[in-house]
């Protein structure tokens, strides 16, 4: 019998498995869209200048991210040979989308007068 314990286990982290990561990266990547759209569309209340045609775009994008990291979530949950990595892309485009959106907040908060 070998000491050794696979990379995966060393620190008390299981392998992904479809109960994993991902179940909560599917949801959470569904809301966040829905934020997007929201801060969209109140954002039109506005007036319309150079500032809201970036928020614009960059709120665009962000929602394409979070349809991505949810479509590789969704993906990881039913894939057998490469749920580890493809858990692994969705966390990373998911987190992202959040830096993304925090970006985009901010510029919000310094374009309101």
């Amino acid at each position: 019998m070998s000491k050794s314990t696979p990379p995966a286990r060393a620190h008390g982290v299981e392998p992904s498995s479809a109960s994993g990561l991902s179940t909560h990266i599917l949801p959470a990547s569904a809301t966040m869209i829905g934020v997007c759209m929201t801060v969209l569309s109140i954002g039109h209340i506005g007036p319309a200048g150079e500032m809201r045609w970036l928020i614009d775009k960059l709120l665009a994008m962000d929602a394409l991210l979070f349809l991505a990291s949810a479509l590789l979530s969704f993906v990881s949950m039913r894939a057998e040979l490469q749920r580890s990595r493809l858990e692994l892309h969705a966390e990373w485009v998911f987190i992202v989308g959040l830096s993304l959106l925090a970006l985009v907040g901010l510029v919000l908060a310094f374009a309101i007068s």
